[in-house]
């Protein structure tokens, strides 16, 4: 069994008394897309913060490949290679999806340390450019590359923040709720997109997602969490034929 890329360990969080993750241990394998689910409240975005390192555990060990980050910020995990998106796409609304990305690549080279890059706002260096223009025709983004980003429409805004992820070049990438608000044609597309960029680009994905034909159209893992607490996690199909998932989640039938 090959070494996880990203394991927690007894993750505990609290929120004053509430309590929302309760001895959370979870391991992604190098490569999988695993996709977690659970009713609202179970604390799917709590452990994607934790694990993203927004906000810290009370208790608890998370390892990515191998090093304790437990206690690093958010852009140190960045630079190792940890990248996010959001429920809410965060990109900047009055740049054109151009300059949105150019400002991802050029973010990335400095966490990278590397000199010389150049606010976008004089001129974007000609590897910038190739770069830029290659997750442009990735994302098949080409027809609004100079379209400000604020009148995108709300896929159009999340592939763009897919695209912003990918130029910060990351082993493990983290979707929260990729498809949220979508038509059921473009969440359709969403899945293909995703599976694309997962296969050209070697990523490991975590998920969490609402959409069942979505979490069984990317999933090679699945984990259910309900009250803060994992209660299956495995094969998606084993995961689907579990009583107590069913009872809490799935629904019977």
């Amino acid at each position: 069994m090959s070494t996880p890329i990203l394991a927690a360990n007894g993750i505990f969080k609290s929120y004053g008394p509430v309590k929302v993750l309760k001895d959370v241990n979870m391991t992604l394998a190098p490569g999988e897309a695993h996709v977690v689910i659970g009713p609202n409240g179970a604390g799917k975005t709590t452990l994607f913060r934790c694990l993203s390192g927004e906000s810290r555990v009370n208790a608890g060990s998370i390892t990515f490949e191998s090093r304790d980050i437990t206690r690093l910020e958010g852009w140190q995990r960045v630079r190792l290679g940890i990248g996010r998106s959001f429920q809410v796409a965060k990109i900047f609304a009055d740049m054109t999806t151009y300059e949105n990305l150019v400002v991802a690549v050029e973010m990335r080279e400095r966490l990278q340390g590397k000199g010389g890059a150049m606010l976008w706002s004089f001129a974007p260096r000609d590897a910038v450019r190739r770069e830029v223009d290659a997750l442009i025709e990735d994302l098949s983004l080409e027809e609004m590359a100079n379209a400000p980003a604020k009148i995108l429409s709300h896929g159009d805004k999340k592939r763009l923040e897919l695209a912003m992820s990918l130029a910060l070049q990351p082993k493990l990438l983290m979707l929260d709720e990729p498809t949220a608000g979508m038509s059921p044609a473009d969440r359709a597309d969403a899945v293909r997109m995703i599976s694309r960029v997962r296969e050209r680009y070697g990523l490991t994905l975590l998920l969490t997602e609402h959409d069942m034909e979505v979490v069984f159209g990317l999933a090679s893992r699945l984990t259910v969490l309900h009250h803060g607490e994992i209660i299956a996690s495995g094969q998606p199909e084993a995961v689907r034929a579990d009583p107590r998932v069913r009872e809490v989640y799935l629904g019977h039938g």
